[in-house]
């Protein structure tokens, strides 16, 4: 059960209603994570500003950005992210099997993929600590420094909304990923 309710557009602060009422036009509701993200505006305009710096700045694909999500979602056995970016990497091009096995860990379908993933699975398991091998994994395989780099920010906006659904035990709203 959440420890906090679920805001809606009706009920939220103010200042959280312009962002909210953008959420729900971009997913078709008011998701239960950014309901309840909207009790404290600090955290909801965290969120919607990284995901424009992303929009504006990253040099990942949405592809990777699911795949991303996925990895460190599972690592951090969050359900909540796990669903919404099942949904999320399907709608960006992987498939079930793909969003399955980014979560497994056992990325065999996309080399350059699986090295990225693999340093971001690394980072989230030992709290930002990755092996020497696991990064230089990463640049032979054909990711730059640059996107090594930005790795971290996409992690960690995923830690972000993974410890939040954590903390106050979002309910989910969406089809469960599936069972591993």
């Amino acid at each position: 059960m959440p420890r906090i309710p679920v805001h809606t557009l009706d009920s939220a602060p103010e200042e959280s209603q312009v962002e909210l009422k953008a959420l729900r036009a971009q997913f078709g509701k008011v998701l239960n994570i950014f309901g309840e993200m909207a009790h404290a505006p600090i955290v909801l305009q965290s969120y919607v500003a990284l995901q424009q710096v992303f929009d504006d700045y990253g040099t990942f694909d949405a592809r990777t950005r699911e795949a991303i999500a996925l990895a460190v979602g599972n690592a951090d056995e969050c359900a909540y992210c796990q669903a919404a970016h099942t949904a999320g990497g399907k709608a960006a091009g992987l498939t079930g099997d793909q969003t399955i096995a980014i979560r497994r860990g056992t990325v065999d379908f996309d080399a350059k993929l699986a090295a990225l993933l693999a340093l971001a699975r690394e980072y989230t398991l030992n709290v930002g600590h990755v092996q020497d091998a696991t990064w230089q994994a990463a640049l032979d395989a054909g990711w730059a420094d640059e996107q090594l780099t930005e790795l971290s920010a996409h992690v960690t906006v995923n830690l972000f909304t993974n410890y939040f659904n954590h903390f106050v035990d979002t309910e989910v709203d969406l089809p469960a990923a599936p069972v591993l």
